[in-house]
């Protein structure tokens, strides 16, 4: 029989690693420290819903409890990241567990008094109290050769072309952890006001590389004179690595830097990690990022996100929802001091 605890530490290393084992592919997402990471850096409060059969950890349910003046409660299975939701092994058991785990996080829903639950799952999951679903993004994956020679072929003359540019203007690469933390926050908030959008705050970063000092890099692109001009932060799995967040300086793009850096990124990780895939991130299809990603040979994976919705619209608080325009024009037009002094603060409320 399946009982179902809501913890908020989360699962030992001891009774997680069977789980570990059980997903190669495991998404850097659900490692067991995240709930740690989360609640430091978006002053959040963090649950894991585990399910256990007998004394075996048979599934958990990472969530955390975002609430903020301006946007309300929100249950979400995983902020930041692309993926979350219920983490049970296929198998005979696999619905009965997921529903266990769910019926216990719409429990803690209605406890929580917030204004949906929302679990990022890349399967289907069905369950009478999961009402609404989001199938509008795609996660972009690319699987990986064994050497970075097969890679360079693979990805085709117009990108090598592009590569080359960057290397013809004297780029060079850096990898690092804290000790670049400085340069990729510079990069990464100048990129985030540009597009319109809050930045996160720099200790979140510093928090993934702490917490994950074995499976968190960062990369960063510096022209000739030493100026970082394009950064990115990777996360490593046991089989697969993603980066969560990217960003080049607006004049970059002149001589390809961001190209530069994601050839950078792609070469590093099938030459030091040999993971076997490659996640670019989640994109609408059809749109600019899902191009950019498509022209390295990332192919489309589904994304299933489900929701228990308590009250409200499901648009309320979404970065496309057409009310947010007139904000995003304002935000691009501030000083880049001020979007890093008000983004996290903004931010860490945001589903």
């Amino acid at each position: 029989m399946i009982r179902t605890v809501v913890t908020s530490v989360p699962p030992s290393e001891e009774a997680f690693a069977p789980l570990m084992e059980a997903f190669p592919e495991l998404h850097p997402g659900y490692f067991a420290c995240w709930n740690g990471i989360v609640a430091k850096a978006f002053r959040q409060t963090v649950y894991t819903v585990e399910a256990w059969d007998g004394d075996r950890l048979a599934g958990v349910l990472p969530l955390v409890f975002m609430h903020s003046p301006l946007f309300g409660k929100h249950l979400i299975s995983l902020p930041y990241l692309n993926v979350g939701g219920c983490f049970v092994p296929e198998g005979p058991q696999q619905a009965e567990i997921d529903a266990a785990l769910i019926d216990e996080a719409t429990t803690l829903a209605d406890r929580l008094d917030v204004k949906y639950l929302e679990l990022r799952n890349e399967r289907e999951i069905h369950h009478p109290r999961l009402t609404f679903e989001r199938r509008s993004k795609v996660l972009m994956r690319r699987a990986l050769p064994e050497t970075a020679e097969a890679l360079w072929k693979a990805i085709g003359p117009k990108v090598r072309n592009q590569v080359r540019k960057g290397e013809k203007a004297n780029l060079s690469v850096q990898w690092g952890g804290r000790e670049l933390l400085n340069p990729f926050y510079d990069v990464f908030a100048a990129t985030m006001r540009h597009v319109g959008t809050p930045v996160y705050s720099k200790k979140l970063f510093a928090e993934i590389l702490e917490k994950l000092p074995e499976n968190a890099e960062i990369c960063v692109v510096s022209m000739a004179s030493g100026q970082p001009v394009a950064a990115a932060l990777l996360l490593h799995g046991k089989q697969i690595t993603e980066v969560p967040t990217a960003g080049a300086l607006l004049f970059s793009h002149a001589f390809c830097a961001n190209m530069f850096l994601y050839w950078n990124l792609l070469k590093h990780t099938v030459e030091t990690r040999h993971s076997r895939y490659f996640d670019f991130g989640r994109s609408s299809v059809g749109g600019n990022t899902w191009r950019f990603k498509k022209q390295w040979g990332a192919v489309e994976f589904p994304t299933v996100w489900k929701y228990y919705v308590r009250r409200g619209g499901m648009d309320d608080v979404r970065p496309d929802n057409a009310s947010y325009g007139i904000l995003i024009q304002i935000w691009k037009k501030l000083p880049l001091w001020l979007t890093r002094l008000l983004g996290p603060m903004i931010v860490r409320g945001i589903p």
